[in-house]
């Protein structure tokens, strides 16, 4: 009975791991949408959110399932509570690469992002799926120092988030306001992406240590540099 119930307790985060990486492959395949103006790519990442949908209710489910019957204590409660958390995170990520590919197919056949800007976009893409893939090393390898990485990385994300900012309120921005309406929800939905995947990183250190990532690391605020140029992104 117990290696049953540990099996299951495996095989939940397994499932986390799963959902994990089906994000952060949505992400990348959203970005490249978003910046190719790319309608099909876009329409397999809006319908491949639904595989993300099942696999948290599953997890769910299951999850509730192991606390009626074996009524978890001490870690293994932990590991089940955190575990509810940490889907509903990843679930909130498979949303917001979904929110990108949407944009993608609201604006085609044009591209939605201005030419000055795919750099910035594509390096926020880029960066928001590095981060996913390392919560589900996280995940994997209960790696606490890796965890607590994430957070530094997450200031690089909120650093290009700020510099779209920097580019709309340039005097210099021609693109209208439709397109900046556009930026300005494309670089929350990967800021709050790219938070999702510290959050799960965070839960895994309090799964580990029975502490908060906060209380064990301070924040390192990230420096602002100023938009050069009139291309610059």
């Amino acid at each position: 009975m117990r290696d049953a119930y540990h099996e299951e307790l495996d095989s939940i985060g397994d499932g986390l791991v799963e959902m994990a990486r089906l994000v952060g492959s949505a992400i990348g395949r959203a970005t490249t949408a978003i910046l190719d103006s790319d309608l099909k790519l876009a329409e397999s990442v809006i319908e491949g959110d639904k595989k993300v949908d099942e696999l948290q209710h599953d997890l769910e489910a299951r999850a509730i399932a192991l606390l009626a019957r074996q009524q978890p204590v001490a870690t293994d409660l932990r590991i089940v509570v955190t575990s509810l958390r940490m889907s509903a995170d990843l679930e909130r990520s498979g949303d917001l690469a979904q929110h990108v590919a949407k944009l993608a197919r609201l604006r085609f056949p044009e591209r939605a992002i201005p030419h000055d800007l795919h750099a910035t976009i594509l390096e926020m893409g880029q960066l928001a799926q590095r981060l996913m893939a390392k919560a589900a090393e996280v995940i994997i390898t209960k790696d606490v120092d890796l965890a607590m990485q994430l957070e530094q990385d997450d200031d690089e994300m909120d650093l290009l988030h700020r510099t779209l900012f920097q580019h709309l309120l340039d005097d210099r921005w021609q693109h209208g306001i439709e397109t900046a309406v556009d930026v300005t929800l494309l670089g929350r939905y990967y800021e709050r992406y790219a938070d999702h995947a510290v959050a799960v990183a965070k839960r895994v250190v309090f799964l580990v240590t029975g502490e908060h990532a906060d209380e064990l690391q301070g924040d390192v605020q990230p420096e602002i540099q100023p938009v050069s140029g009139g291309d610059g992104a």
